[in-house]
């Protein structure tokens, strides 16, 4: 993972998450030939909390990060806790059955408890707020939808936090003219990514992991029986096991997780702060709409609008990240035509083909990607997932296994081109 890669130009210094973070150490950049029980790629959620329960099973731990901790994906998102998976209950049933599909979700529920209570018992200080999250409808026959995904988390996979909101209730909860009306999952709610991102560094370093950072991995070698070796300008680590947790950053460590993961683009801002941001969102919900090329946004415990949106089929950032997402915003809430924006910035992310996370081994690698939009819990699961399989644990690991994304076509050279040409059609059908 490079030390900027694929986020150069994404502006993460000018994020309200950087100008709000929490003290951090700096770390040591590796140097020199050392060994460990395991070697992670990556100081992210995913590669801190491998890291910090492997470190509490008795493992010596050392964690490589190409930039600085949390300023991957980790620490640029929405920060919008929503339970399950990129796919509902009643689409894994249709795809899986009812008892993997029940298992699978119940797995995935696991992120939200353990998230909050990562939080509560290291005492992370990230605005952590369990307001629920709200769906918005943009067409009325998505309604329907709602009332079926509604009767299969409650028949089938017995989850009963959800409501649904018609056009009246819809409009009371959040003021823009989009929603026709809602789904409200009551176990949702929003954080500061960054600021939980290193409150697991924190507690990563008291366990004694230790953590590199500015060492991107240039290389892993698969040792088999005899482990593996990753090598950074500075120095190698050879370890019993490896973990890959860089995410849309990883850069050609893996065929197989490059095979079946897409870096897109993400971009946010934040306004300045509002006079009353509670007529803009009431409860503090986290708030997705429902389009394919989702916007999302919530308020900040300062009173701002924190929006992502806008949609982009090329590596390349726009030169003015806060011009190129103002339309979407101001399609939502007209209300605020020309606020001024303080912060604005973005970042990669992973999507894979079948919107499920891509979460598994290959002899001493393991792996955990492809979170699909829903990364800011769902990568903590993973990371303790991986971290049980290394201790005989395998049972939540192999449900993943089980349902791994199929690799995108074309490979490397056509996979990009058919992505832009699949999310433009997806685009097409949302204005349509």
């Amino acid at each position: 993972m490079s030390a900027d890669g694929f986020n150069a130009g994404l502006d993460m210094g000018r994020s309200w998450y950087a100008a709000t973070a929490a003290p951090s150490p700096e770390d040591p950049t590796l140097a020199g030939e050392v060994s460990c029980d395991l070697v992670i790629v990556g100081a992210g959620c995913t590669g801190l909390a491998a890291a910090l329960f492997a470190a509490r099973q008795g493992r010596s731990v050392i964690v490589l990060e190409g930039g600085e901790v949390g300023w991957g994906a980790s620490g640029r998102n929405g920060g919008q806790i929503i339970p399950g998976l990129r796919k509902g209950a009643l689409e894994l049933v249709q795809v899986l059955g009812v008892e993997r599909a029940r298992a699978l979700f119940t797995l995935a529920l696991e992120a939200r408890h353990l998230v909050v209570d990562l939080v509560r018992e290291l005492e992370i200080d990230c605005d952590l707020r369990l307001t629920g999250h709200l769906l918005g409808a943009l067409k009325r026959s998505q309604m329907q939808d709602f009332e079926d995904e509604a009767a299969c988390l409650d028949t089938i996979m017995n989850y009963r936090h959800v409501r649904i909101l018609d056009r009246l209730e819809v409009r009371d909860a959040v003021a823009t003219p989009e929603f026709v009306g809602g789904f409200v999952d009551e176990m949702g709610g929003h954080l500061h990514p960054l600021n939980y991102t290193l409150g697991l560094a924190r507690a990563c370093r008291a366990a004694g992991v230790q953590i590199f950072t500015g060492s991107p991995a240039l290389s892993l070698e698969s040792l088999g029986p005899k482990g593996a070796v990753v090598s950074t300008p500075g120095g190698r680590v050879r370890a019993e096991h490896a973990i890959l947790a860089g995410d849309a950053l990883l850069q050609g460590l893996s065929a197989r997780v490059n095979r079946r993961i897409m870096p897109v683009a993400n971009y946010i801002v934040a306004t300045e702060p509002l006079k009353n941001p509670q007529a803009l969102i009431a409860g503090d919900l986290a708030v997705t709409d429902s389009r394919f090329v989702v916007d999302y946004f919530r308020l900040t415990r300062d009173g701002r609008l924190l929006f992502g949106g806008g949609e982009r089929y090329t590596p390349r950032s726009p030169p003015d990240i806060g011009a190129f997402v103002r339309p979407y915003l101001e399609r939502t809430f007209p209300q605020l035509a020309g606020v001024p924006f303080d912060h604005a910035w973005g970042g990669m992310v992973s999507i894979t083909l079948s919107r499920l996370p891509h979460i598994g081994r290959d002899g001493p690698v393991l792996f955990a990607h492809g979170y699909s939009g829903q990364g800011a819990i769902l990568s903590s699961l993973a990371g303790k997932l991986l971290a049980e399989a290394l201790d005989g644990n395998a049972a939540g690991l192999e449900q993943f296994e089980y349902v791994e994304p199929p690799a995108f076509p074309g490979g490397r050279l056509l996979s990009w081109p058919l992505h832009v040409l699949g999310m433009a059609w997806y685009a097409l059908r949302d204005r349509l």
